[in-house]
């Protein structure tokens, strides 16, 4: 397992940060999510591909990046 950190834009409350962290949660191969909405980061603990992450954030709206 690896860890992923990505920097996610668009975030400006707890509530975009569960949306992201649900839809981390969503890919195969993710084992944990950690979202820090101050830090617009998340550390994403699994096999997933950054690629496969990036477009779930992407898909509820906001920007993501790997850092």
């Amino acid at each position: 397992m690896t860890t992923t950190t990505l920097k996610i834009t668009g975030m400006t409350c707890q509530h975009c940060a569960m949306t992201v962290t649900k839809a981390l949660q969503s890919v195969d191969g993710v084992h944990a999510a950690d979202v820090k909405l101050e830090q617009g980061l998340a550390l994403v603990t699994g096999d997933a591909a950054p690629e496969r992450l990036i477009q779930a954030i992407e898909a509820q709206g906001y920007g993501a990046q790997q850092a």
